[in-house]
Formats: C-alpha cells, sequence, structure tokens
C-alpha cells in the first residue's frame, strides 16, 4: 500500500512538473528586438575602427562606441559589389542566381519570400524606413517610407504604402531637411509610435554615402585647411604598374561628372557640393591628387552625419530602456574605393569594393571590444535575424546564423571560402566571379553580359587574377603567371567550381558562358 501511495505521489508531482512547464513554455519569451542600419557605401576604410589611413580623420565616434559596446566583424564580404543585388541577398538570404537580382536595373519580386515575412510570421512588428532601391514595392513590413529609387540628399521625396508607386513614377510626398536627419527622424518616431506588446524589426536605411556626398551644412568646413593622406596606390594610372587586367573606375571619370554637371547644372542627373571645381593648368598627377582631396573631403563630410544620426538612435534606445533587449548592428551595403588603385565606385572583388564593415551590440550575449575573423556573407544577415527571432532557419536562406561566432563560440565547418559573382559587365568593369580564402584571391573575369540588364553588351577578352593576400594585402601585383603559385592556383581553381556549385550558380542555361570556361579556364 504504501508503494501504491509513493507511486501516486511521485505521478502526481510529474504532473505538476509538467503542467508547470507547458505553462512556463507558453509565457511569451522575451525576445530582442532588431534595429538593422545601413548606409549605402560607406566603406571600412573610413569607419577608423578598421585603420586605415583616415583612422584619425573619420568622425565615426559613434561607430566607434558601437565598437567598444559590442563585435566587429573583420571579414564580412558581400556576394555582388552593387548596391540593388547586395540588398537583394540581405532580404532574401540568397545569391543573385537564387533571387534574380542580378543588377542595377533588375527588382525583387514582391511575391520572393523574404526575411520580413518571416519576422512578421513570427510576431514580430516590421518596418523599413529609408533607402530600399529593389523597384517594386517593398513586402512583409507593417510599415515602409522609403525614397524613390536613389532619392536626394536634400528635401527628398517619400512613399508609403498609400501613395505607392514603382520606382520610376511620380509618387510620394516631399520631407525638408537633410536625408539622413529624416531618415533617422522617422526611426524614432516609429519606434516610439508602435505596438510595444511586440518585439520589433526595423530597418533604417540611408542614402549616404552614396555619390554625389551632399553634406549638411553643419560640415561645410570640416576637414577647411587639411590635407587628407593617399592610399599608396593613388597614382596608379593602369593596368601596367600591377598586372591587372582591367583599366576600372578611375578618379579622372569622377572630375568629368562634375565638369559636365557645371556645364548643364539644370538637366544633369544630380547635383554635386563644392562647386565650382577645375583642374585646368595641372599636369596628371596634380590633377588626381585635387580630385582625391574634394571627392574623399565630401565623402567624409557625408559619412560624418550618419555617425550623428546612429548616435541619436542609441542615444533614444538608452534613454528609453530599450537598448538592454536590442540588437544594433550597422553596416554598409558593400564597400566602396577611396583613391585606391586611383578608383572610385565599387562592382570589383578587390578588398575595398568586397569587404562589408559591420559592428553589432547586444549587451545580453555579445561582449564589449570583441573582434571576429571569420568569413561571413551578407546572405548570413537573416539568418541571423532569424536566429534572434527564434524562428528556425527559413529553407529559402542560403546563408546561415553566425550567431555562436559572436558569442565567442567555435562552429564546426564553418565556411573557408567566400563565393563572389559580379554580373553586370562593363568594358572598364567586366563581369567576373572568384573565390577568396583567408590567404588567397582568384578572379576569372569572363568579360560577358550573358543577356543580363544594363551593362554593356560588348564583350571584353576573358583573363586571370591571383593575389597573396598575405604577402600583398593591398593586391598591388596580379600573381596568376608567377611560378612559385601555379599549384595554389590549379587547387584554388578546382575549389572555385566547387564553391560555385555550392552557390546554385550552375549557368545551366548560358551556353556562351560555358564556351568562355571551356576556351579560357586553362589560359
Amino acid at each position: 500500500m504504501k508503494t501504491t501511495k509513493t507511486t501516486i505521489l511521485i505521478w502526481l508531482s510529474c504532473l505538476s512538473s509538467v503542467s508547470f512547464a507547458q505553462k512556463e513554455t507558453n509565457k511569451p519569451t522575451n525576445r530582442p528586438n532588431i534595429i538593422f542600419i545601413m548606409a549605402d557605401d560607406h566603406t571600412a576604410q573610413s569607419w577608423g575602427i578598421y585603420g586605415g589611413i583616415l583612422k584619425n580623420y573619420a568622425k565615426t565616434e559613434n561607430i566607434r562606441r558601437m565598437a567598444k559596446n559590442g563585435a566587429v566583424l573583420d571579414n564580412a564580404f558581400c556576394t555582388n559589389s552593387l548596391c540593388t543585388p547586395s540588398r537583394a541577398s540581405i532580404m532574401t538570404g540568397q545569391y543573385s542566381n537564387i533571387n534574380g537580382v542580378y543588377t542595377l536595373e533588375d527588382a525583387l519580386d514582391p511575391e520572393r519570400p523574404n526575411i520580413a515575412k518571416e519576422m512578421q510570421k513570427a510576431g514580430y512588428q516590421t518596418a523599413l524606413i529609408g533607402k530600399w532601391h529593389l523597384k517594386k514595392q517593398p513586402t512583409g513590413f507593417d510599415y515602409f517610407k522609403v525614397m524613390d529609387n536613389q532619392g536626394i540628399y536634400f528635401n527628398p521625396t517619400f512613399k508609403t504604402k498609400e501613395d505607392w508607386k514603382d520606382d520610376g513614377q511620380t509618387a510620394g510626398k516631399v520631407d525638408k531637411g537633410y536625408n539622413t536627419d529624416l531618415v533617422t527622424d522617422f526611426s524614432i518616431d516609429w519606434i516610439k509610435q508602435r505596438d510595444q506588446k511586440k518585439p520589433f524589426f526595423l530597418m533604417t536605411h540611408f542614402k549616404a554615402t552614396h555619390e554625389p556626398w551632399e553634406y549638411p551644412d553643419r560640415y561645410k568646413d570640416l576637414y577647411k585647411d587639411v590635407e587628407i593622406p593617399y592610399p599608396g596606390s593613388i597614382l596608379d594610372f593602369g593596368p601596367e604598374a600591377t598586372g591587372r587586367t582591367f583599366k576600372g573606375q578611375q578618379l579622372e571619370d569622377l572630375e568629368n561628372r562634375w565638369e559636365l554637371y557645371q556645364k548643364h547644372p539644370d538637366t544633369y542627373w544630380t547635383t554635386y557640393p563644392g562647386m565650382p571645381f577645375s583642374i585646368n593648368g595641372l599636369n596628371s598627377i596634380q590633377a588626381r591628387k585635387k580630385i582625391y582631396q574634394k571627392f574623399v573631403k565630401d565623402y567624409l563630410r557625408c559619412a560624418a552625419a550618419i555617425d550623428d544620426n546612429i548616435g541619436r538612435i542609441l542615444d533614444h534606445l538608452e534613454q528609453t530602456g530599450l537598448a538592454k533587449n536590442t540588437v544594433v548592428i550597422y553596416t554598409s551595403d558593400q564597400g566602396y574605393f577611396l583613391g585606391e588603385h586611383g578608383f572610385f565606385d565599387k562592382r570589383t572583388m578587390y578588398e575595398e569594393s568586397l569587404r562589408m564593415p559591420f559592428v553589432i551590440c547586444y549587451p545580453k550575449e555579445i561582449k564589449g571590444g570583441s573582434r571576429f575573423n571569420q568569413f561571413v556573407l551578407n546572405i548570413d544577415f537573416p539568418a541571423l535575424f532569424a536566429d534572434y527571432a527564434g524562428i528556425p532557419k527559413p529553407s529559402f536562406i542560403q546563408g546561415k546564423s553566425f550567431r555562436p561566432i559572436l558569442e565567442g563560440k567555435t562552429i564546426k565547418n564553418w565556411r573557408k571560402y567566400a563565393y563572389y559573382r559580379y554580373w553586370e559587365h562593363l568594358q572598364i568593369l567586366p563581369a567576373h566571379f572568384g573565390i577568396r580564402s583567408d590567404r588567397y584571391k582568384l578572379i576569372f573575369y569572363y568579360g560577358s553580359l550573358l543577356n543580363m540588364t544594363g551593362g554593356n553588351k560588348q564583350a571584353t577578352t576573358p583573363a586571370w587574377e591571383f593575389y597573396d593576400l598575405k604577402n600583398d594585402p593591398k593586391e598591388l601585383h596580379n600573381a596568376y603567371h608567377d611560378k612559385k603559385y601555379q599549384q595554389v592556383i590549379s587547387q584554388m581553381k578546382v575549389e572555385l567550381l566547387k564553391q560555385k556549385q555550392l552557390a546554385g550558380d550552375d549557368d545551366a542555361n548560358r551556353p556562351a558562358m560555358k564556351e568562355i570556361i571551356r576556351k579560357y579556364w586553362n589560359k
């Protein structure tokens, strides 16, 4: 009888424990809010926290504040260094060949699955404010307020659900002020007015630091009478010195734009600050240096306004007590050349263009002042968002969450290669794909538009580049033909095809690509 009573007591105890556990499980979890702040072309060289010649010139106290309180990724890379494709990859977690956004002219299909839709399904309140640049109406957001196409810096037009028309069609309402300040105003207002019973997912996207780098009046005298240091390769005027296989977007092309704007200010596609500007009477070296000084000063002034507004967001979170349970990320959609190789713009697989600066704060999990060198790609970002939201990784996402890395844990079999493909072929910047390891980089410039939108239909001769990043971190010597690297290059070619396949990039419907590979792969 004692045994029976004991058994019953144990059984009741177990039932009670199960019931209690179920009640605990059914309680709403304290899932973090997520604020994903992204700039356009705000390259790592200008963040200060990555070192470099601009370290002591860039105004980035709030970026440094985030780095002090959170973690920095030293090897975050985009998979296609263009604004529209990179943003599509961040929304879908997919390479361009899967999500269908290859070039600047492509649109993200609103019916395609994306991370905002998944966050919404999981009970998050979602919002997108600022630059969208994916042409068609955003989906997955409870609220959005975005600029048409690129937007403009002063008195920009913003579109909402109520007045939406696809990019290129007149729509929206003009808001008076400076774009970066306005995007922050709207973001903070939305946070204040949100449904406080739900966790929130907010994407705050700045237009800055995209060309034409217009800055607010408060920074017009920043860097006055200051000479900004020059990158070591500022006087690279062509492929001859380094053995690279293409011309690239040189600084003189930027000066040509300034000149055209000055001649046709009322009809040119944009406006530029700090005019008039002239290089008349200067030799090529003097001219390039003068172009660089104006370009980089405008760029850094424009970036300074971003840093101000990151600070405003951080201050609001701290003042309202939200900081403790909010993941805050700041990144850029890709890198950008600031005179390295004599270039401006992006697009290529060189380090300045490929690298995405990235800093994240989440005091509950991430140790302040930490840095990580594992390879993270933009297709991983939505997997991270899902992880923080307690969502199993959606099947459409090709990337993977790096949350354990940010916690200081080791992930077995984490990727050792970054695969990249730039599709929008130009003669001065040929279409290419390649891989980067911790030491080596191999790039195949196949040089054909392959029926993509935009770009140039005139093909270039396919060519290879190879860099030893340990001995040549600035990529100043194309070592593809160096005898000592031939075995490594052969191994990298095998790996390149493997990574291409893993990305789902098989060129199955592109016979021209197959013929290029057949003819030039072993050249």
